[in-house]
């Protein structure tokens, strides 16, 4: 219930925050635009309203929370406070960063005699507009960061919110990065440009949008990167997995964008090569416009990639350290693979086009069709080669190394992914191939394209066929001394189990043999003597016996140097806690007169867990935006 109360008390504390901060700007603005008072005064009533109808819902609810964290410390140290309170800052600072870019790009157009309709933002906006807008956010983020610091203060517990502030200043560190990389491209785009005779030629507004975002995001990333690094003193920090992943995240945007540029850039290169009639200036103009995007990927994915390597190496456990490696490369290893196969499948079908004399040899759809093909296999391959070939050398060798290998979550997700891609793609294709002869069966003629469509649905069912058999062969090779290596390692460990009344060994064994069918097992019971000479390596006891064991069972117990598992029975007043919270919760629910279950597990954060699926859903828009600008190049 206290969860579901702060969550409607803070989540309206935050929309009505945000009513009244932009009504209020809305209104300042009105003052010092005569011009909208005169002339539109719907807006300075919405203005009006907004505050008037904002301010007392934001008063009532925000000091209700106030009063809540002052009198409760489990309200203090909430991950929801915490949450709401960083995003406050966010959303008052982000204002203000892109307020101040919108100013200062203006002001540079206008001293370079530019229309001010160029801006990358803020077009149509005044000086007054963005300083209204500037000012009161910083207002407002100034009391918020007050609030928070008196918090850090005196938190009894700060570790919810240390982990909303590692997701706050990953989130900065996102969004200046953003600012740098396409601010560099812009740059470099202008660098790189040379006038021809295309339509839709870039002016100097580029330079000065490019180099504005420079200007502005060049410092945030620093300040905020040497804070992410500074704090890697904690070890809480330096293990982090929002940092790990954000890492993986630069990197791999980093190689994908650098790959996908690269091909383009390749691809025009080749397609003149080959014939194309292309003036060289606008050939240079496409290698401008890919190289603009190569470089500064080129950077992030050489920058951010060594401090993933760097990161992983930290890792003391070779087996995580292993484990993490391997999520990088076979990312990697899908990328390549599908790249490989839309290359040759693409290859194949213009092999067959030109068997059956479809296209003219020389021709500009064979010319481009030649150059895409190319271009992809040559990213593609090395990339799949490069990555895939040092898995599987790992996933053949014996010992533990090999073991985990094959074990991983990541390489089994991996090839059950490839094994479903071509069971799906093979069945598309089979049904298009089935399609085609019986409607050229049942219709008693055949159209000019039959031929070509019976052989690409043919050479699409292979691919995908090869595909499907390639990695099941990996998937049973894994399995064959995935299963030796675990019998081996089960033979050899000798396992108890005490029982108590009769069923409970039964009951365990079969467990047992259903997950591990050579572990050797030793069913004793409570009341008997254990045998001097045997000595397992693990014993399972149920917790009523575990709890009062006889006399001879628990002297032999506390000499017992090796694994204990205890295991919850039918025993009604044992209560199993993983921490002391749990525990502290329990007593209360149990004073209350609740009902609670005997065995209670520790679960994640429900807030943590929405943290982190906005910052998920914060990098797929990173993601899409950097796709977007790829594409865009393409088709520019």
């Amino acid at each position: 219930m206290k969860i579901v109360r702060r969550l409607y008390f803070y989540a309206v504390a935050f929309i009505s925050m945000e009513v009244v901060l932009w009504g209020l700007i809305s209104l300042l603005r009105s003052i010092f635009n005569p011009k909208i008072v005169t002339d539109n005064a719907q807006a300075l009533a919405q203005a009006m309203a907004l505050i008037l109808v904002g301010v007392p819902i934001f008063l009532v609810h925000w000091l209700w929370a106030q009063r809540a964290s002052a009198r409760d410390d489990e309200e203090k140290t909430s991950s929801l406070r915490a949450i709401y309170l960083y995003a406050a800052l966010i959303a008052t600072l982000v204002p203000v960063i892109q307020n101040m870019l919108a100013l200062v790009d203006r002001l540079i157009l206008g001293a370079s005699r530019l229309s001010m309709e160029r801006a990358l933002l803020g077009g149509g906006q005044t000086l007054s507009d963005n300083l209204i807008a500037i000012s009161m956010n910083l207002l407002i983020a100034a009391y918020f960061w007050s609030v928070l610091r008196t918090d850090w203060l005196s938190l009894p517990e700060q570790g919810n919110f240390k982990d909303v502030r590692r997701l706050y200043r990953h989130l900065w560190l996102l969004y200046s990065l953003l600012m740098v990389i396409f601010g560099a491209q812009q740059v470099l785009r202008y660098v790189f440009y040379i006038p021809s005779q295309t339509i839709g030629v870039i002016g100097r507004e580029t330079l000065v949008n490019g180099m504005t975002l420079l200007v502005l995001g060049t410092p945030i990333w620093f300040y905020v990167w040497r804070t992410c690094q500074s704090a890697l003193k904690d070890v809480e920090e330096n293990e982090s997995q929002l940092r790990l992943g954000v890492l993986y995240l630069l990197a791999l945007s980093g190689v994908i964008t650098v790959l996908a540029s690269g091909g383009n850039l390749l691809y025009a290169i080749l397609d003149k090569m080959l014939g194309d009639s292309i003036s060289n200036p606008d050939l240079m103009q496409k290698v401008g416009i890919n190289l603009s995007v190569l470089l500064p990927f080129s950077v992030l994915w050489g920058y951010y990639g060594g401090w993933l390597s760097k990161q992983i190496k930290a890792d003391t456990d070779p087996v995580r350290q292993a484990a993490k490696r391997r999520v990088y490369l076979y990312i990697l290893s899908a990328l390549g693979l599908t790249t490989s196969l839309i290359g040759i499948s693409s290859l194949i079908s213009l092999i067959i086009d030109l068997a059956l004399r479809n296209e003219p040899v020389g021709g500009p759809i064979f010319r481009q069709h030649l150059a895409a093909s190319l271009s992809v296999l040559v990213i593609g391959i090395p990339l799949w080669l490069l990555t895939w070939l040092p898995m599987q050398t790992e996933a053949r060798e014996t010992g533990d190394p090999g073991d985990h290998s094959r074990r991983s979550v990541i390489r089994k997700a991996y090839l059950y992914l490839a094994m479903f891609t071509g069971v799906i793609g093979g069945m598309i294709a089979a049904v298009g191939l089935v399609f085609e002869l019986l409607q050229a069966l049942l219709s008693n003629s055949t159209d000019p394209s039959f031929l070509t469509n019976i052989l690409n649905a043919l050479q699409f069912l292979s691919l995908f066929l090869v595909l499907l058999l390639y990695h099941l062969l990996c998937l049973r090779q894994d399995n064959v001394s995935t299963t030796t290596a675990l019998e081996t390692l089960q033979a050899a460990f000798q396992v108890a189990i005490f029982d108590h009344n009769g069923r409970f060994a039964a009951n365990m064994q079969a467990a047992l043999m259903k997950q591990a069918s050579k572990l050797p097992v030793k069913i004793i019971q409570s009341t008997e003597m254990v045998p001097s000479d045997f000595k397992p390596a693990a014993v399972v006891l149920p917790g009523s016996l575990a709890i009062s064991p006889s006399d001879s069972l628990g002297a032999w117990l506390r000499g017992f140097k090796g694994s204990r598992l205890i295991v919850t029975d039918e025993s009604t007043n044992l209560i199993w806690n993983n921490d002391l919270n749990r525990a502290a919760g329990n007593v209360r629910a149990l004073a209350e007169g609740q009902q609670i279950p005997s065995t209670t597990r520790r679960g994640s954060s429900a807030w943590m867990i929405v943290t982190y699926v906005f910052a998920a859903l914060f990098a797929l828009q990173l993601v899409f935006f950097l796709l977007a600008l790829v594409i865009s190049t393409f088709i520019d």
